[in-house]
């Protein structure tokens, strides 16, 4: 018997007393977002750390960031690859709680109508289940083996729902504890339960609101209307201006750095089906508002996007109250792809709505931080290895994706540190990630171990 076949029985054989300590630490109420689960988070570091010490990281710690402490270990192994792990311990709020079917901070397997068994608690998927396939892969090894295949450098950090704020300056603080060959990330799903997926490029983000403003107070529109120009129908031309008849959106040089997807991964992408039925009617839609031309599948994942988050302005309230508001208000965010230049989309943004503002009117902005997308090559040698290695476990060529949606700290892992980031998770569309009843397939946990043990083969 190989190291690897001995160390996927002996995933197999402990596998109730991994789902044990998976337990353990989803009773840890580690809410990030509320300053009352302090103690918990740091609760929760203490319980991580521990539990690497005993794996090997003799150094695991809890690390100070300005936020909730950030768990970092390292196990070195000479004349090996040295990988760094990321994820997260803090967990989403559970509100509203009275939807919850049992206690979100009680874990408990569930059996659903169509058998399959589950994990369900708050964090089973994000990102404590997901987390532990990866620990657990290693505790296999070291088990087996008495070492780790790889060198391997774990940063978990307490503070991902509450949008990693301490967590950039941390990295470059410590660039020289975290240097690796190649960044690992288990927060990302599956194409289905069944087929696994390796997530290869983020969208990155530019976050703007903007407030027009017209009149120095509201006013009675039977006596100004049609002379007093009215904020929202201005702040509605600027919207409607943003996108043409086809759904391209029009700002200047927008497309810069937007590159086509190879036309071998489009057809990866063609053979999985996935239909606007499919798709949007889970949310009672069924046409496609995206780029003309375009499929369903670059639509969500490999094209730029601008939507409107938020509008408002004017009277909201019961009744009628016929008034022309002072001002209007909008939030409005775009999701970048390639190489697209956050400062210079917020740049033709801003061009964008001054153009179209009267000459006595104004506008004032509130630009939030934007973040680059990210793109692997697909012919990576880290992701071309853990393609066969997922192949190897779930019998079915994965699927190699994108992601609509976007992790900051890769960005920050490719530009500080210069690595490439290795994106693989076995979530499911119906886990309920930040909803109540959250929950993780026991398969995916289970098979997720299995997988990342024989990534961790492969990479060595």
């Amino acid at each position: 018997m190989s190291h690897l076949d001995a160390v996927l029985a002996r995933i197999d054989a402990d596998l109730d007393a991994s789902l044990a300590r998976l337990f353990d630490f989803l009773r840890i109420q580690s809410i990030s977002t509320d300053r009352a689960y302090a103690a918990e988070c740091r609760k929760a570091a203490d319980w991580l750390a521990a539990d690497l010490r005993g794996l090997g990281f003799a150094d695991a710690s809890p690390r100070e960031t300005g936020g909730h402490p950030a768990v970092v270990g390292r196990a070195a192994k000479d004349g090996a690859p040295h990988v760094l792990f990321y994820g997260h311990y803090d967990v989403q709020p559970v509100d509203p709680l009275e939807l919850w079917e049992t206690p979100p901070f009680e874990p408990r397997m569930v059996t659903l109508p169509d058998g399959r068994r589950v994990i369900s608690a708050r964090g089973a998927c994000d990102d404590k289940g997901q987390l532990m396939t990866f620990v657990e892969a290693c505790r296999a090894w070291k088990a087996v083996t008495g070492a780790l295949p790889v060198g391997i450098t774990m940063l978990v950090e307490g503070a991902e729902e509450d949008g990693s704020k301490f967590l950039p300056e941390f990295v470059e603080k410590h660039r020289e504890d975290l240097k690796a060959d190649v960044a690992l990330v288990c927060d990302t799903g599956m194409w289905d339960r069944n087929t696994p997926a390796i997530t290869a490029s983020l969208r990155g983000m530019v976050y703007e609101e903007i407030t027009v403003r017209c009149a120095d107070r509201d006013l009675h529109s039977g006596i100004f209307g049609g002379a007093a120009a009215n904020p929202a129908r201005v702040l509605a031309r600027i919207i409607a201006d943003l996108h043409d008849a086809d759904g391209r959106i029009t700002l200047k040089d927008f497309y810069d750095g937007v590159q086509e997807t190879p036309s071998q991964v489009l057809e990866q992408w063609k053979s999985l089906g996935l239909t606007a039925e499919e798709f949007l009617g889970q949310v009672g839609l069924s046409i496609p508002a995206g780029e003309k031309g375009r499929r369903l599948i670059e639509q969500i994942q490999s094209r730029p996007t601008c939507d409107v988050n938020g509008i408002w302005g004017g009277y909201m309230g019961e009744g009628a109250k016929t008034v022309i508001a002072a001002q209007a208000s909008a939030k409005i965010s775009f999701r970048l792809v390639g190489q697209q230049d956050p400062a210079k989309v917020s740049k033709a943004f801003e061009e964008h709505v001054r153009a179209r503002i009267p000459a006595d009117c104004s506008v004032e902005f509130i630009r939030h931080k934007g973040s680059r997308a990210i793109q692997l090559p697909f012919d990576m040698p880290a992701l071309v290895k853990a393609q066969a290695a997922l192949q190897d476990e779930w019998g079915v060529q994965p699927v190699t994706i994108g992601s609509g949606g976007s992790i900051p700290i890769v960005g920050d892992f490719t530009r500080t540190l210069g690595l490439d980031t290795l994106l693989v998770g076995f979530g499911l569309d119906d886990d309920r990630v930040h909803s109540p009843n959250e929950k993780y397939d026991l398969q995916s946990f289970h098979k997720g171990t299995r997988s990342w043990a024989r990534i961790l083969a492969a990479l060595a």
